[in-house]
């Protein structure tokens, strides 16, 4: 998905994120950089937070246009989800030129954008990408989750206490977008 090109801001302007929101972003993150550092390709995809749980969907489009849609139609239907984050493989525009990033964007229900932070990496000599583990801020990121419904968090996670309602809730949202990515 490199061809989607993010214009760095001021660094000084970052806002105060939620912190549900700061936690799947930079697990996001983190999990684009294992698979980077695992060998791996990025493949874009998206993480929502359902009660303390990651859920995982790799989202292979053709092109970012198409990897885009398809991140921002499942978040729009996911139920039960009080953050998301969805991570590519990018390149940010620097004063310094363009720089590869692992990014992430994400959003909370309700709020009327979203962020976006990222990973600088270079690719060194033998190949393999050196990935910095500081999480930089991008700017401003459209929210996926802005027209769902704000919730407190018992009312969230409501019905998915146990073991069972979560797998209830997982192949409901399966059944719709797809079979998720276990996380290996």
């Amino acid at each position: 998905m490199a061809d989607r090109v993010i214009d760095v801001p001021n660094e000084n302007n970052v806002p105060n994120m939620p912190d549900e929101l700061n936690h799947v972003l930079v697990y996001a993150l983190n999990a684009g950089r294992d698979l980077l550092n695992d060998g791996k390709m990025l493949v874009p995809f998206t993480v929502l937070l359902v009660g303390d749980t990651p859920f995982t969907h790799q989202h292979a489009g053709g092109n970012a246009q198409e990897c885009y849609a398809m991140a921002k139609h499942e978040v729009e239907g996911a139920k039960g989800a009080k953050s998301y984050a969805f991570c590519y493989d990018g390149y940010l525009d620097s004063s310094e030129g363009m720089k590869d990033a692992i990014i992430a964007e994400g959003g909370v229900p309700g709020a009327d954008t979203g962020y976006a932070i990222g990973y600088l990496y270079t690719v060194g000599e033998d190949g393999k990408p050196k990935v910095s583990t500081t999480a930089s801020f991008i700017g401003k990121a459209p929210n996926f989750m802005k027209e769902a419904v704000m919730t407190d968090e018992k009312k969230a996670t409501e019905g998915i206490d146990t073991v069972e309602e979560g797998e209830r809730l997982e192949r409901e949202n399966a059944e719709e977008f797809g079979e998720p990515v276990k996380d290996e």
